[in-house]
């Protein structure tokens, strides 16, 4: 007997496929969002679930988690949506996130808008990270209704702006207040379930020295080369934290799940002039061990140290995106759900640990939701050139929530 769910997923994935093409080739940098979820919201409105914007007011920016990577935002105007599939009443209510902002094109990345499908294979920004997994989101909204499956408890999707700046979107959603029994935020996780994921914190470090002309020996001091001192040191520091962050069994596969990342350096005007101030903006990750204040006091320390005190009172450390890790014990009904409903529908995942940061920690450490990542494709290729989706995964992806909420929401 052909199972009704299977069938939907199937007669379903063309309409998904056409749905993610058109997200794709929708660019929707942080800030830049509105059509790509204007375009959400149509597709959903189809679906016969009840779908709300949630305005977003510069008000945002006062809070004390706001990130600020991207200066100037403004949110009047902008809104993030939200999606019910309304139960019968008495079950639980699972939260779903997924993000439509996405990182810009890579350098050599070719039709980054394009949204081609080759050979099974959906190529794009935001293929898989993240706008692949509103697809899978859809289909499987699609394929519970086609199915004519009933839950008891209510399905809210978050679709969300601003995550790979920090997260803001999902940040005003927190701040709604709205609870559920369970969160799955929908990134590409290489068929496993994540339950830990990382922490990080972004930093921007100004540095000043004493300008001057390059035959002045002695009366100068170059903010680019104490910027080269502070890397030293922050180096030194990750090399410490990672140390002491051996024995958290998820991450120990990885020989470095919470790499530091140096990505801006800027100083100087003139190659025979010592500049008098340098910028340099990075990413620090952290895992469950460690606390974002933790960290955050650890690389201030570490600074103050470098170059035998030479950069204390000499610098201005700011921190843009801080995040604490997320953790559920695998063992939590949530997890072993998604478990049980993947193995039904013959696509199973193993319990993994994400080596990135994302939105989880807002729903699991502020709101007290447990929160798992699950998703179509690969952080492998995300925010790469090649980046892609593979509509099997999208496929197989959508079929598991959509058992999901058959099973967690009654």
């Amino acid at each position: 007997m052909t199972d009704p769910l299977a069938a939907a997923i199937r007669k379903y994935l063309p309409d998904a496929t056409r749905f993610l093409q058109r997200l794709v080739q929708t660019p929707s940098l942080p800030g830049q969002e509105q059509e790509a979820m204007r375009r959400c919201e149509r597709a959903f409105q189809k679906l016969g679930v009840r779908i709300a914007r949630v305005p977003l007011a510069d008000s945002l920016k006062q809070d004390p988690d706001y990130s600020d990577p991207i200066p100037g935002l403004r949110y009047r105007g902008r809104f993030n949506l939200r999606v019910v599939r309304k139960g019968n009443g008495g079950g639980k209510k699972l939260f779903v996130n997924a993000h439509t902002d996405v990182v810009p094109p890579s350098e050599g990345m070719k039709d980054p808008w394009g949204g081609r499908v080759k050979g099974g294979i959906l190529y794009g920004r935001g293929a898989c990270d993240d706008k692949g997994q509103i697809a899978v989101l859809w289909l499987a909204l699609k394929a519970l209704d086609a199915a004519k499956i009933q839950t008891a408890g209510d399905l809210v999707a978050h679709l969300v702006v601003e995550e790979e700046n920090g997260g803001n979107g999902s940040l005003a959603m927190a701040r709604t207040g709205e609870k559920a029994d369970g969160c799955v935020v929908l990134e590409p996780s290489e068929g496993k379930l994540f339950t830990s994921i990382r922490g990080a914190v972004w930093f921007r470090l100004l540095l000043h020295g004493v300008a001057g002309h390059s035959g002045q020996a002695g009366q100068t001091r170059s903010a680019l080369l104490m910027a080269r001192d502070a890397i030293a040191a922050l180096e030194a520091y990750h090399a410490k934290l990672l140390a002491a962050s051996r024995g958290l069994p998820l991450f120990d596969p990885y020989p470095n799940p919470m790499p530091i990342t140096f990505g801006k350096l800027q100083a100087g005007n003139w190659p025979a002039a010592a500049p008098s101030r340098a910028s340099l903006e990075g990413v620090l990750g952290l895992l469950p061990n460690r606390t974002k204040e933790q960290v955050m006091r650890g690389m201030r320390a570490a600074l103050d140290r470098a170059a035998a005190g030479a950069l204390k009172n000499r610098y201005d450390l700011s921190f843009m995106y801080r995040h604490d890790s997320s953790v559920v014990a695998p063992s939590h009904p949530l997890p072993q759900t998604i478990l049980a409903a993947a193995r039904s529908v013959g696509a199973p995942l193993e319990i993994g640990a994400m080596t990135a940061s994302c939105d989880a920690w807002f729903y699991n450490n502020q709101l007290g939701v447990p929160t798992v990542v699950l998703g179509a494709g690969t952080l492998k290729v995300a925010h790469s050139k090649d980046e892609q989706v593979s509509l099997q995964s999208v496929a197989d992806t959508a079929r598991t929530l959509a058992e999901v909420a058959r099973q967690f929401c009654g």
